[in-house]
């Protein structure tokens, strides 16, 4: 609950961004001060419904636009940098939780890797899609009980959470003494969210509710008792989160012009180490 730290106080504007996904309604994105980080504003009572729309790609397979196959694309490339990191770790049991799993791609190459998998996915269509490639996922992460996880993921999970604290410390509960929590979330301070400003990609309101910065990753876990253990660059996300930036702030793709938005946004971010999108290993204090 992002209430018991205050992540709805200290507010100030810092600008106005619209759904381009599914209402074309607007929304603030507020600058709170003591976190350094972005807080989607207000929070839609039937927020779920925003979520219902074959432009929400990570819920379907669909190859049928040139974004539609971009993102495939880059998909099965990402699927094998995945694996080799959390392969990157000793652990005892090779147990792994994917939270937010989608159509199950994830879970289904761990698999096939010798990891014993669960996930979480609260989309019935998504979890339909997984379950024809023969992974069965939970609707509700509170649906698990008594386990405990080596491994658990949270790709681009992690900003759609309502109650953060609850959610953060559910999570803290599932996770093995010496196991690692893996989360990538977009960067607010990145070049490319810099130069598209409102109509950057990765802001996504009302869908996506907080927009974290390193500093407000490591203070919120830090507060849970979790300190995190390394940053890493997903480096993709620059160039895709580009493309689709270029639809909304100009109508078309772009693709030369996007391209060249996220060579230059992870060429500065060589120095600066601010990635459109980051992963965060975390670990238990």
């Amino acid at each position: 609950m992002g209430e018991k730290r205050g992540l709805h106080k200290k507010l100030e504007p810092f600008l106005n961004c619209k759904d381009f996904t599914v209402s074309d309604e607007t929304y603030e994105v507020m600058f709170n001060t003591e976190y350094d980080m972005l807080v989607t504003s207000p929070i839609p009572v039937d927020l779920e419904n925003y979520y219902k729309s074959e432009n929400y790609i990570s819920h379907t397979d669909s190859k049928k636009s040139v974004m539609d196959k971009a993102y495939q694309a880059v998909k099965n490339i990402t699927l094998k940098r995945k694996l080799s990191l959390i392969n990157s770790f000793k652990t005892d049991s090779k147990n792994i939780l994917d939270v937010g799993a989608g159509t199950g791609d994830f879970l289904k190459v761990c698999d096939s890797n010798g990891w014993n998998v669960l996930g979480v996915e609260p989309s019935s269509d998504a979890r339909n899609i997984a379950k024809e490639k023969g992974v069965l996922l939970q609707e509700e992460l509170l649906n698990i009980q008594n386990k405990k996880f080596d491994i658990i993921t949270l790709w681009h999970v992690l900003e759609h959470v309502e109650k953060l604290s609850d959610y953060i410390l559910k999570l803290q509960e599932l996770l093995a003494d010496n196991g690692r929590l893996i989360i990538a979330v977009p960067n607010y301070k990145s070049d490319d969210a810099k130069h598209y400003k409102e109509y950057w990609a990765a802001f996504d309101v009302p869908r996506h509710l907080w927009h974290f910065s390193q500093q407000s990753i490591h203070k919120i876990f830090f507060e849970e008792n979790m300190v995190v253990e390394k940053v890493l660059p997903m480096r993709f996300d620059s160039y895709y989160v580009s493309l689709l930036s270029e639809k909304y702030k100009t109508g078309k793709m772009n693709p030369l012009k996007a391209f060249y938005r996220g060579f230059v946004s992870n060429l500065k971010a060589k120095k600066t180490k601010e990635y459109s999108s980051l992963i965060y290993v975390i670990k238990k204090k």
